[in-house]
């Protein structure tokens, strides 16, 4: 009994299959070396070839742990392209254990909006248009498709390849886990509307695939992971500690002082991937320092 206890059983990735969406740069590529060097066969997809690419060589040449990095072309804003990927994994595969919805982008940005001195605030009436006049239903539309229409479209497309994995193991069932955001959690906009709701958005996407999954005695869970101020590309890179707060935005600075780590982000994935996480389903864990604990949060 109490051989299931140790760290190489709770924890085991071994001969699991995992695909991670945005997988070659930022947080998707700490998450796939994470579950690479624990173990499990790694496909990592974006609309960028030679990124892909470059990061799955540099693994390889790294290489330490047990499991493979391989790229894999794939678009989460296009149906076919999804489709395309899904049966390259049906082909190769025939199944997958771990699905992570990572991708995505910030959107619409109004840089002005907390500068008191700034024009755009001077009354109501200026604010109200300078943000209605600033921004565009295409660029909401577009943030939507690759932070929430993306995490609904390609899960349904891999389910069935989920529950083809979850026959290895009932007891060890596939998982989807969703990367959202502190900022789907907060009250604060933080000068950007559209990425805080879609991120809201996936947050309760997250739950209701998980109930409906459940109900439908569908045996994948699904999670969510919702990280603080971390470095990536749509934080422009390398944060130092003097920056943590200019990136967050919050009204309370980060508790810790610093942005998040790779194997913070990984160690959380891994957690929820491996048989330690199996009793969890439905559930979004912030990963943060803190900044949801001193900040307006609806959590």
């Amino acid at each position: 009994m109490t051989d299931n206890l140790r760290l190489n059983k709770i924890f085991d990735l071994q001969g699991r299959i995992a695909l991670v969406t945005g997988g070659g740069t930022g947080i998707g590529w700490q998450i796939a070396q994470g579950l690479a060097e624990n173990g499990a066969k790694v496909y990592i997809t974006g609309r960028r070839k030679e990124t892909l690419e470059k990061s799955a060589a540099s693994f390889a040449e790294q290489h330490k742990g047990n499991g493979t990095i391989i790229p894999l072309v794939m678009d989460v804003t296009n149906r076919a392209s999804i489709a395309s990927a899904r049966d390259s994994i049906t082909a190769t595969e025939g199944k997958l254990h771990i699905l992570v919805n990572n991708a995505g982008q910030t959107g619409p940005v109004s840089s002005w909006l907390e500068d008191p001195n700034s024009p755009q605030r001077k009354d109501p009436e200026t604010l109200g248009r300078s943000l209605f006049e600033g921004e565009s239903f295409d660029g909401w539309s577009s943030l939507y498709s690759i932070n929430t229409f993306s995490v609904f479209f390609v899960t349904m497309a891999f389910l069935g390849l989920l529950d083809k994995g979850s026959n290895d193991n009932p007891e060890h069932t596939s998982c989807v886990i969703n990367i959202t955001s502190v900022s789907g959690i907060m009250k604060l906009s933080q000068n950007h509307f559209a990425y805080n709701s879609a991120k809201a958005a996936a947050s309760h996407l997250t739950k209701m695939m998980a109930t409906e999954f459940a109900l439908k005695k569908v045996p994948v869970r699904v999670c969510a992971i919702a990280p603080g101020v971390w470095e990536s590309e749509m934080t422009y890179g390398k944060i130092t500690d003097d920056l943590v707060d200019k990136v967050g935005k919050g009204v309370v600075p980060v508790p810790t002082r610093r942005s998040g780590k790779a194997e913070e982000i990984a160690g959380t994935v891994i957690y929820l991937a491996s048989p330690a996480g199996c009793f969890t389903n439905g559930q979004e864990i912030a990963v943060d320092g803190g900044f949801l604990a001193v900040n307006p949060s609806t959590a």
